[in-house]
């Protein structure tokens, strides 16, 4: 009962200073950080015990499926090279020279404890990354890179981690030879395994209709997976990242907007309180550590502060090693691209819960070495996660970092392209098989004006840009109004709820939450509406010309039904 007691207390905690971060516009790993320092620092606080073994197994598996499903085969292929450069190489250069520093610095400490500081202290946090990087306006091109930086590069850290922890335990050397051979072996039958389960879940997936079913069996899928590859001796977070990348890959299009909507929410929430449970029980634990301890804490911190600036130091000269390289050889393509953007991705290298979870798994080595280990790396954690998550925003202010570049905005602009014009082809097939003349030469109208606004927005003319502006001001009120409507709508419904049957209460409340959804995610959409004639309806916003129509399964509020109104809104179309 008394774990059960701090277990709920450690998630409360966590949903409220993620609330107190939305409010106050602070990350949230960063407030976890924070907290977890807070609980070490304060004594006698219980200490629930969990088995080191157990811990990688427990948290990691969730957190990599929810990393790995935000990624296709595609974008993995298009960035092969940043994989390899920042998520394999950076890592295992980091270890090494955090090895090497921690080897020189604290005394009595053999290289192979060392170098397992050095693998906890190498994987920059790909949540804590997000959560920090995308609130402040950091390029999307950049914010890619660091998120593919985290596909693997836990995988490398595990590794060299649990030959590092082999080696201090056998009291031996570490053979780079044979060290990569297992790296190599491992990852190999973890992608086998990983593409296997891959397949296997989209054929289970395929057995269900409910969107609570598919949640469930991709929350059991993660664990299931990572210890089958731990069983073969292979990597379980490859295997993990391989399931999820596979699964979300060929499974992608089959999914509902439900399907979506759910699954966003479901792992949202996961990989909210599974960090926040990680960062609390460990903190606990390391709370214990510190106050059994006879270590001088000021020398230990010290000895922190100098493998911290390692860590920041070797990230700061690789990502300019590579900036210089791509301005030499003139690569449109390269990143970063400028020095503003080395020292944001320089200072984006966030560490997280694998370092946190990694630190708890170091073994007893005998006398006061694992103590110390583990301060070193919590202050690593410290120093590497709070001060630039509280820095970051300013210095992308200071540096002016744009929001998205040229070439963001040219994708965007063919994606939309493509989108519409395969909505529209949809639609016009559906007017068409229409007998009703007037009905098709409406559809032919919208067709028009439709393609001559795509036109108009490749062209980046300054009437364009001032209408566009027209036309978001325009939205921002008419989302304001629809919301306000369907919340209305929503609450008119609560209040009969002990007058009609509940089940068909909850049945037209589902139907006003998914208009209720479409509605929020159109108001940060893009500027180019797509017509639905087949389940939308037509509203003229302005009768100065702002078309917006949405299709949601059900008639946004309020309704526009006859066709005489249908042709009154026609004529206020943008031209």
């Amino acid at each position: 009962m008394d774990y059960l007691l701090i277990i709920i207390v450690i998630l409360l905690a966590t949903v409220f200073l993620v609330g107190v971060g939305d409010r106050f516009n602070l990350p949230w790993p960063v407030l976890l950080t924070i907290l977890t320092t807070g609980i070490i620092l304060v004594p006698g606080l219980p200490n629930p015990e969990i088995e080191p073994e157990i811990i990688l197994p427990i948290f990691l598996p969730p957190l990599l499926w929810a990393i790995g499903v935000r990624v296709s085969w595609g974008s993995l292929r298009r960035q092969w090279k940043a994989v390899l450069i920042y998520s394999v190489l950076l890592t295992a250069v980091t270890a090494f020279a955090v090895a090497w520093a921690a080897w020189a610095i604290v005394p009595g400490m053999s290289f192979a404890l060392a170098l397992a500081i050095g693998a906890a202290t190498a994987p920059p946090d790909p949540v804590a990354v997000e959560a920090v990087a995308e609130p402040v306006g950091i390029p999307r091109r950049l914010v890619g890179v660091l998120q593919t930086e985290g596909l693997f590069n836990d995988a490398v850290s595990l590794v060299l981690f649990q030959a590092a922890i082999a080696a201090a335990l056998a009291g031996g050397v570490i053979n780079p030879a044979e060290l990569s051979l297992s790296f190599l072996t491992s990852a190999v039958i973890a992608v086998l395994i990983g593409l296997a389960v891959g397949y296997l879940a989209n054929v289970f997936s395929r057995m269900v209709a409910s969107s609570a079913l598919i949640n469930a069996i991709t929350l059991i899928i993660p664990f299931s997976t990572y210890i089958l590859a731990e069983h073969f001796h292979a990597s379980g977070v490859i295997a993990v990242v391989i399931a999820a990348i596979h699964s979300s890959s060929i499974r992608q299009g089959e999914f509902t907007a439900e399907d979506r909507f759910s699954s966003h929410a479901f792992w949202e929430v996961v990989e909210l309180l599974m960090t926040g449970l990680a960062f609390g029980l460990i903190g606990l634990q390391a709370g214990e550590l510190v106050y059994e301890s006879d270590l001088d804490l000021v020398r230990v911190f010290l000895e922190g502060v100098v493998i911290s600036a390692v860590v920041v130091l070797l990230r700061l000269a690789w990502m300019s090693f590579f900036w210089l390289l791509g301005k030499a050889k003139k690569n449109e393509h390269a990143t970063p691209r400028t020095f503003g953007e080395v020292l944001v991705m320089t200072w984006a290298g966030m560490r997280g819960m694998v370092t946190l979870v990694l630190a708890l798994t170091i073994p007893e080595l005998g006398g006061q070495l694992r103590s110390e280990a583990i301060i070193l790396v919590l202050t690593v954690l410290f120093f590497a996660m709070v001060f630039p998550g509280l820095t970051l925003p300013t210095l992308v202010k200071v540096l002016k970092i744009s929001e998205a570049g040229e070439a963001d905005d040219r994708q965007e602009q063919e994606l939309l392209k493509i989108a519409q014009q395969a909505a529209l082809k949809s639609v016009k097939r559906a007017a068409q098989q229409n007998t009703d003349p007037e009905v098709v030469a409406q559809a032919q109208d919208i067709f028009e004006r439709m393609a001559g606004r795509i036109k108009m927005a490749q062209s980046e003319s300054t009437e364009y840009q001032r209408r566009v502006q027209e036309m978001k001001k325009m939205r921002s009120q008419w989302q304001t109004v629809r919301n306000n409507s369907v919340s209305a709508a929503q609450q008119a419904v609560l209040a009969q709820r002990n007058h009609y049957d509940l089940d068909v209460v909850n049945s037209v409340l589902h139907q006003l939450d998914i208009m209720a959804m479409a509605g929020s995610s159109a108001s940060g959409g893009p500027i180019l509406m797509v017509p639905a004639l087949t389940t939308g309806v037509l509203k003229s916003v302005d009768k100065h010309k702002l078309l917006h129509q949405e299709s949601t399964g059900t008639s946004p509020l309020p309704t526009v039904e006859k066709q005489s109104d249908i042709s009154a809104t026609k004529k206020h179309n943008l031209d």
